[in-house]
């Protein structure tokens, strides 16, 4: 996994999509161990990641589902607690550029959101799992997990 440690090294500060952190605590076996690098990456100061609040709800919405009010709220603790992991509020500044963003690139509102609030707080690599989000290269870096598990596989 040296190549994506590698991509990382490049940024000071990364946006990462709920999926990583969904992949990540469901022990997604083949996202795993790309998750793992990232967030290990994050934890140890290596770089700094921002997400979105939109990303509690995205994240905590199955456990409510299942009346699991507990998982709910340790994933947000999760995220509140995570060393270099910023969780940024939807300010008035993030909703306009989200809105420039949904306008130009036909973007989900949850997706317009999140990537915003990471342009707005410098993030220069957005980490997904969202083909649809190679669109915003233009903006900012773009890095796919599947993508990047493609060019893996295909070196070895």
């Amino acid at each position: 996994m040296a190549g994506i440690e590698q991509r990382l090294a490049n940024h000071q500060v990364i946006g990462l999509d709920t999926s990583i952190f969904i992949y990540h605590l469901e022990g997604h076996a083949a996202y795993l161990s790309l998750t793992r690098v990232i967030l290990d990456t994050v934890q140890s100061g290596q770089c700094q990641a921002v997400v979105s609040t939109v990303t509690i709800m995205e994240l905590t919405v199955h456990p409510w589902r299942i009346h699991r009010s507990d998982i709910a709220r340790q994933y947000e603790a999760l995220l509140v607690n995570f060393p270099h992991l910023r969780l940024v509020d939807v300010t008035r500044d993030v909703a306009r550029r989200a809105a420039q963003l949904r306008a130009k690139y036909n973007l989900r509102p949850a997706d317009a959101l999140q990537v915003a609030t990471a342009l707005i707080n410098g993030a220069t690599i957005w980490v997904s799992n969202d083909k649809k989000l190679k669109r915003l290269e233009s903006e900012i870096e773009v890095l796919i997990l599947d993508d990047f598990m493609e060019l893996e596989s295909g070196g070895v």
